[in-house]
């Protein structure tokens, strides 16, 4: 019997203030804002406990707002060798955004002087992730709600991000990612012949895909939120246990070589029934041989090393390019005040 290899990771996502801002219906509760407050502050450090005590390096993907809102918590998860991945700014949906609203949040999270901007702002994501990990370009993003707008894995290519984790058409293998997928809703004011078509596939990137899953999520059965109708909260954490580990079982049984990857929210797994079934979801799966933990760009890089992208498949850019090239254009323009003459200093 060939030998078992297993990649686990653990990502957490800090919605924290900006979930109830972007996605969760909370932005007018002083009540749903404290929790908030708690996520980013109370939950991000029993999770960094938690971590340190199980030896575990995990990937973080943090909205913007979080990153300046807590910005000790943040710089503590990046000193401890996590990594921090992209996540939008106030946890907005993609497909409600436009190009150029997608295109900003992504300058803003990473704080990335676009080079085709004449004088660069002074605040803009993709820098900002930089800044925070000591000079590293973040590597990969997690979409709000896991919604991609159809553009926006062109947007990421660009930006020379390497893997996403938003897509769900495998489970526990990595796969290139594919774009512009068309398909025909039904729309009963037509013919049935207009809508009665087979999906026609896109285009292959060379984008790697991490699949998501919404049943190795703890925020769905284990938050409630007073605005969304199948809400809970309340859920036994043994109830979803019960569940991550049918699926390690499953996985484990059938594939002799697959990935893990759980996303937790400090937002519910920085209480305590939520840190305690982490506890227990780890402390089983190392009873298990061929198993290891990793980053998410631990699963990317091993990915990439062993599988080539599809011929005339669209290549993300260089990583850190575009950086690159926005320090030159900076550096070529002169210093209109104070402000922009600030912006050339190292971050």
């Amino acid at each position: 019997m060939p030998p078992k290899r297993v990649q686990c990771c653990i990502s957490v996502d800090i919605d924290a203030v900006a979930g109830w801002l972007g996605s969760y219906g909370g932005e007018d509760s002083t009540s749903d804002i404290s929790r908030g407050l708690f996520a980013g502050t109370i939950g991000v450090r029993r999770l960094l406990r938690l971590f340190e005590k199980k030896n575990i390096k995990t990937t973080w993907f943090i909205p913007g707002h979080s990153l300046e809102t807590f910005p000790v918590e943040c710089q503590m998860i990046a000193d401890a060798g996590h990594e921090i991945g992209l996540h939008g700014y106030s946890h907005e949906n993609p497909k409600e955004m436009s190009l150029e609203q997608q295109t900003a949040v992504l300058d803003k999270v990473g704080q990335f002087f676009r080079p085709h901007d004449m004088i660069p702002t002074t605040k803009q994501c993709y820098k900002l992730i930089t800044k925070f990990q000591h000079g590293k370009p973040p590597r990969g993003v997690v979409a709000p709600w896991w919604e991609a707008s159809k553009e926006g894995a062109e947007l990421l290519l660009k930006y020379g991000v390497e893997y996403d984790h938003s897509f769900s058409h495998h489970d526990c293998q990595a796969y290139w990612l594919r774009i512009g997928d068309n398909w025909t809703p039904i729309d009963f004011k037509q013919k049935a012949e207009h809508w009665m078509k087979p999906l026609e596939p896109g285009v292959p990137t060379g984008l790697c895909e991490i699949p998501a899953s919404w049943y190795l999520d703890d925020l769905p059965p284990m938050m409630f939120i007073k605005k969304a109708p199948n809400s809970h909260g309340w859920v036994n954490a043994r109830d979803v246990e019960d569940l991550w580990l049918d699926q390690f079982n499953y996985f484990y049984r059938e594939y002799d070589e697959f990935i893990y990857p759980v996303t937790v929210h400090p937002d519910v797994s920085g209480h305590p029934h939520g840190l305690l079934l982490l506890e227990r979801i780890i402390d089983y799966i190392n009873t298990k041989d061929g198993v290891e933990w990793v980053t998410m760009e631990a699963i990317c890089d091993d990915f990439k090393s062993r599988n080539t992208p599809l011929e005339g498949a669209i290549l993300p850019a260089e990583h850190g390019a575009i950086l690159k090239d926005a320090e030159l254009v900076l550096k070529k323009q002169p210093a209109h005040n104070a402000e922009s003459a600030n912006l050339g200093a190292p971050w």
